[in-house]
C-alpha cells in the first residue's frame, strides 16, 4: 500500500510555483500573537485559471517532543475564474505559541498534485 507522503513534492520557493512559501518572524515570545502568511509562487506566481489552479492550503504546527501535529487552518479557493471571479491562493492568519516548533504547509493544485513546505519557528523569552 502506498502512503501518502509518496505523492508530497517539495523544492526551492524560488524556482518553483507550486511550493507553499511560509512568512512568519524569525522569534517571537510565548503566547505572543504573530502573524503567519502562506502563498503558493512567491518570485514564480503560480497560474489562476480555471484550467490550473490551487484549490486548498492546509496549515500544521508540530511543538517540539510531540507526536502529532496540530491543524491551524485549512483554507480552500472555490472560485478559479467562474465568472471572471477569481481568488488568489494566499492566506493570513494571527496564532500564538507558547513552544518552538515546525510549521508545515500543504497546498494542492488541480495538475500537479500535493506539495509541501516547513520551516521552524523559535519562541523565546
Amino acid at each position: 500500500m502506498k502512503s501518502l507522503g509518496q505523492f508530497l513534492q517539495s523544492g526551492d520557493w524560488k524556482n518553483e510555483k507550486h511550493v507553499p512559501v511560509i512568512q512568519i518572524p524569525e522569534k517571537v515570545k510565548p503566547n505572543e500573537e504573530f502573524e503567519l502568511k502562506i502563498s503558493i509562487g512567491k518570485e514564480i506566481k503560480h497560474p489562476n485559471t480555471l484550467e490550473h489552479h490551487i484549490s486548498w492550503i492546509k496549515v500544521f504546527y508540530l511543538p517540539e517532543d510531540s507526536k502529532f501535529p496540530i491543524e491551524l487552518g485549512n483554507f480552500n479557493f472555490t472560485a478559479h475564474g467562474e465568472n471572471d471571479v477569481l481568488n488568489e491562493p494566499t492566506v493570513t492568519t494571527h496564532i500564538k505559541l507558547n513552544k518552538s516548533g515546525t510549521i508545515y504547509a500543504l497546498s494542492y493544485c488541480n495538475l500537479h498534485g500535493l506539495w509541501e513546505n516547513s520551516t521552524e519557528i523559535k519562541i523565546e523569552e
